[in-house]
């Protein structure tokens, strides 16, 4: 498991503050070559280190500098003040030998000293007696605990990363002051912790943020001793992070990244990805080991693509935060810094600004970073990017570079809709934005570990966040997590059943089993639903919320459960701060601002919290609101946080659905900004209808965007729509044209036919993915959403033009068998429930297999226009994650399943339509158009001809589900 530490003197988040920093360096310099004679590269990357952690091109005298430096001269001094070597520390508070996060949070201590040594204006710039004790540190520590002999114990982070990681910063911060014989014995000691192995297989600890730290390791280890093949190690080791994942730790193409298998965390383990690239790039450029892999543009695509949608207004969303959103303050924090939403979009702001300034991305897409990253810092009023005292001075000096730079124009914050296989979804609009966390069988209910986030049970199960331009940016900053009720977050549908601390287990191991969760989206607008399960309960239920123009519309249906306890569904749960009064308006009567007051409100149509936002009930519904203070501390929900209790007010509105109940629903409209007369005139004359609320189908009408939105958890009609199987579906018409997009959230299905009840439509612009079936009195569509891993295919119809009707024909394979070689070359496989392929790209290895498959094509009509070989399966392979089948065209040679062998076989022909599969079974579509051309059709499953691949397993017609079959689309 992909631990990282968290103790009560230093979380990991904290250790990375401290540890990271950055230089506004000129493109210039980073793109030149390294100066001098070759033997002098070592010393240009690590003066560029340097530069990197102690900053460039500003004045220390003025502020923010000033303050910031003298701070750090503070905590040096009280540092150096209070270190005392002895057998069993360097630190009192911090002893060695049996937690390995002291080992780590010493060296970081010392890399503080050493940038106050080493930076201006700290009041100990250059002081002889601080430096002597910083080797003397140096000296004690790698005397008595990171040697290079001793025996792990602890986190293993601690010692390959946490570590190293500040071990080699103040190792570059005083290199004149370590002979030759000191600094090999320190890199000794990072060589035996972080061994050249560690970059060897993309698996384990050592895949996505982690191989990058891992890499940063290796590569200053290089640096400083001075080795080629360390740098050239790390270089390339970075590739194995540069291309887009299907399961498992990653980048995925749809912007969605996940660490720990199972949780979405774009915010935190994102951050360090993109903090470490940014700082390998920047050190590596221009020299004999820059990265140069091309992939590594998936990486500039993501800032957009994965990081932008979750930064607004400065703040990185909670949802991709995972464990972070516990931290808040550290017991071991000497600043007493809160980290929090704010503090984790400004380091990401950093990174990006610094990866901007790297030379490694292409010019345009720098300076829309640059132009993106000045809106977020122009528009964070409620914490000001210059004001965080977390921020190092070469995020400061960078900031103010471009705030002060009048050709760089801030761009506003995006409007839009995205919905994310990592089963998050945002939706950002001129005046607000907010986002959904789900979780399903891919992504866990939380995470917890480490001591960290120990009550964060519901914050995936419909957890609805939101922001507006200008307020309620301090929602889930200001002491949020430790004082809000963990059983009634906003969104959520929920049983009240008590859990303990860290129910479910650590790292994610908590995960429901439904896989409904996700939904459309057009880039505007989107549907999502989630089957809804409750976490060491028997709840069950359905949710979707339609993110429409100023509102955000959430059903529940089918919510039942047997735990003995009520069951709530909370509206909202606002956090009004230490002393906030504001008001509740109900129906048009102001409610009291009296902390303890409740009330049960039936029949209401519309309520409003001043200056948040509205809210438009149904006729039938009974709310319950509660005005109350709440008290807690970080240390409630982190071990390693602070005990000041800490309290803030909350109004918290929510639907009873009592104990035990049995098809409960709900409904409401959120309108996030709207005062008490914009909700109430809005449940007078409603502009959103609701065409279903059941457990199999969730739909809505908008009148305003012309929307008709359904969510189908199984085959069904609501309103227009029709669907043949589990799906989510957006009709839009708009500007004389009508679009249609399907998704299908659960994964389940390779195929959904949506049917439209609408006529005058007459022709269809091409779209991958899409088959119009016909347009004559309705739109019939066939669209493909397997081994899409949830995405939306849209289509566009028009009224002009013409488009003929086709017909789509679904064939099992009358035959299959896999055929093996080697010394398995003459044994037939044809009943097994899996098609094994691989190509090992080589010659009677007994590894090598492929599949065969025919199929009676003698009654497809008319004119073939597109066919697809629908195959189910999984990588099997200890050597990899994910690979590539390929189709092949097959002479029609009568075989038999019972003797059909590898010698026997006949050979594959022209190679067809490829597809990715993973070690996550899924659907692959492989285009086979060009083979059908008889009235008996043979098809080779193999992989592309002279690369080795990985074995993968294929469902076969004998598997008990998700066989093989071909769809044909004539006309």
């Amino acid at each position: 498991m992909n631990a990282v530490p968290s103790s009560p003197l230093l979380s990991r988040r904290r250790i990375l503050q401290l540890a990271i920093g950055s230089v506004a360096l000129g493109s210039a310099l980073l793109t030149a070559g390294p100066a001098g004679a070759a033997a002098d590269a070592y010393d240009t990357l690590r003066l560029r280190w340097r530069d990197l952690l102690t900053g460039t091109g500003f004045d220390p005298a003025i502020d923010p500098y000033a303050t910031t430096l003298r701070a750090l001269g503070d905590r040096a001094r009280a540092q150096y003040g209070t270190m005392t070597p002895t057998a069993g520390s360097l630190w009192p508070d911090l002893p060695l030998g049996t937690n390995s996060a002291n080992i780590t949070g010493s060296y970081v201590r010392l890399r503080t000293m050493a940038l106050a040594w080493a930076q201006p204006g700290t009041g100990l710039t250059a002081d002889p007696a601080l430096g002597t004790a910083i080797v003397t540190g140096l000296d004690h520590l790698h005397a008595n605990a990171y040697t290079p002999t001793a025996t792990a114990y602890g986190n293993w982070w601690d010692w390959q990363i946490g570590t190293p990681q500040a071990l080699l910063d103040v190792c570059v911060l005083v290199r004149d002051r370590l002979t030759t014989d000191r600094l090999t014995g320190y890199l000794t000691a990072v060589d035996h912790a972080v061994p050249g192995s560690r970059l060897t297989s993309y698996s384990g600890t050592s895949t996505g943020a982690n191989r990058v730290d891992l890499c940063r390791v290796i590569a200053l280890s290089g640096v400083l001793g001075r080795s080629s093949a360390k740098l050239a190690a790390a270089s390339t080791a970075l590739s194995p992070v540069f291309p887009y994942v299907l399961s498992g730790d990653g980048l995925y193409a749809d912007g969605s990244f996940v660490q720990h298998t199972w949780v979405p965390y774009t915010g935190s383990y994102g951050e360090v990805l993109i903090g470490g690239l940014s700082k390998l790039f920047a050190l590596l450029a221009g020299s004999a080991w820059q990265v140069s892999d091309p992939q590594r543009q998936n990486v500039f695509d993501a800032v957009g693509n994965a990081w932008s949608p979750f930064l607004y207004n400065g703040l990185v969303m909670d949802s991709v935060g995972g464990r972070s959103v516990s931290r808040g303050r550290q017991a071991g924090d000497l600043l007493q810094l809160q980290q929090d939403d704010h503090t984790r979009g400004h380091t990401i702001l950093g990174h990006l600004l610094r990866l901007a300034d790297s030379g490694a991305a292409p010019a345009a897409q720098s300076a829309g970073w640059r132009a993106a990253v000045k809106g977020w810092i122009t528009r964070d009023r409620y914490r000001p990017y210059l004001s965080n005292a977390y921020l190092d001075v070469p995020e400061l000096a960078r900031a103010q570079a471009l705030l002060a730079d009048a050709l760089v124009t801030a761009t506003a914050e995006p409007a839009g809709a995205r919905v994310f296989a990592m089963d998050r979804a945002v939706v950002r609009r001129a005046g607000w934005a907010a986002s959904l966390s789900l979780c399903s069988a891919r992504t866990t209910f939380y995470e917890t570990g480490n001591g960290e986030h120990l009550r964060g049970w519901h914050t995936n199960s419909g957890l609805l966040s939101w922001w507006g331009a200008d307020y309620g940016n301090g929602q889930y900053s200001d002491a949020f997590w430790p004082t809000v009720d963990p059983y009634r977050l906003p969104g959520t549908t929920v049983s009240t059943k008590p859990l303990a601390d860290a129910a479910g287990g650590a790292w994610g191991a908590a995960r429901p089993d439904n896989v409904w969760a996700g939904g459309a989206t057009d880039g505007t607008y989107a549907a999502v639903g989630q089957d809804v399960r409750g976490l060491s309960a028997t709840l069950s239920g359905r949710k979707s919320w339609f993110l429409l123009d100023d509102s955000v519309l959430c059903l529940g249906a089918g919510i039942s459960c047997a735990d003995g306890v009520p069951v709530e569904t909370v509206v909202e749960n606002r956090n009004l701060g230490p002393t906030g009064t504001h008001a509740l308006t109900v129906d048009g009567t102001v409610q009291p601002a009296t902390l303890g007051w409740s009330q049960q409100f039936t029949g209401a149509r519309s309520a409003a919290i001043a200056g948040f936002g509205g809210y438009v009930l149904p006729a039938d519904s009974t709310l319950h609101v509660k005005r109350e203070a709440r008290t807690g501390s970080w240390h409630d929900i982190n071990t390693g946080g602070t005990t000041e209790q800490l309290t803030r007010r909350y109004l918290t509105l929510w639907f009873d659905h009592g104990t035990d109940p049995s098809g409960a629903g709900y409904e409401y409209l959120l309108m996030p900004g709207a005062d008490a007369a914009a909700a109430a005139a809005r449940a007078a004359a409603p502009t959103t209808i609701v065409l279903a609320n059941s457990a199999s189908v969730q739909a809505v009408s908008d009148s305003v965007s012309g929307l008709t939105a359904a969510n189908f958890f199984a085959a069904g009609t609501a309103g227009p729509i029709t669907a043949s199987a589990p799906c989510s579906v957006l009709v839009r018409e708009a500007g004389g044209v009508l679009t249609v997009t399907v998704a299908d959230p659960s994964r389940l299905t390779a195929t959904v036919t949506v049917t439209l009840a609408r006529v005058g439509w007459t022709s269809a612009d091409p779209s991958p993915g899409v088959n119009v079936l016909s347009l004559d009195g309705a739109v019939t569509l066939l669209v493909e959403t397997g081994g899409t891993q949830g995405a939306s295919r849209t289509v566009t119809l028009r009224r002009t033009g013409s488009a003929p009707a086709a017909t789509a024909t679904v064939l099992a394979p009358v035959r299959d068998a896999y055929v093996r070689d080697g010394s398995y070359g003459d044994t037939p496989y044809g009943t097994a429930t899996v098609l094994t392929v691989k190509n090992t790209n080589s010659t009677a290895s007994g590894f090598s297999r492929r599949a065969l498959l025919t199929f009676d094509t003698s009654a497809v009509p008319g004119t073939v226009r597109r066919a697809v070989l629908w195959l189910h399966g999984a990588v099997a392979d200890s050597g990899g994650t994910r690979t590539t089948v390929q189709a092949f065209t097959t002479p029609a040679t009568p075989w038999a399943e019972p003797t059909l062998t590898w010698n026997n076989a006949p050979t594959p022909g022209t190679p067809l339509g490829t597809g990715p599969l993973s070690t996550t079974p899924d659907w692959v579509a492989l285009d086979v158009t060009p083979a059908l051309t008889g009235p008996v059709t043979t098809l080779t499953v193999w992989e592309p001809l002279g690369t080795a691949g990985l074995a993968v397993n294929l469902d076969s017609r004998e598997a008990p589900a998700r066989q093989p079959f071909l769809e044909v689309i004539s006309s």
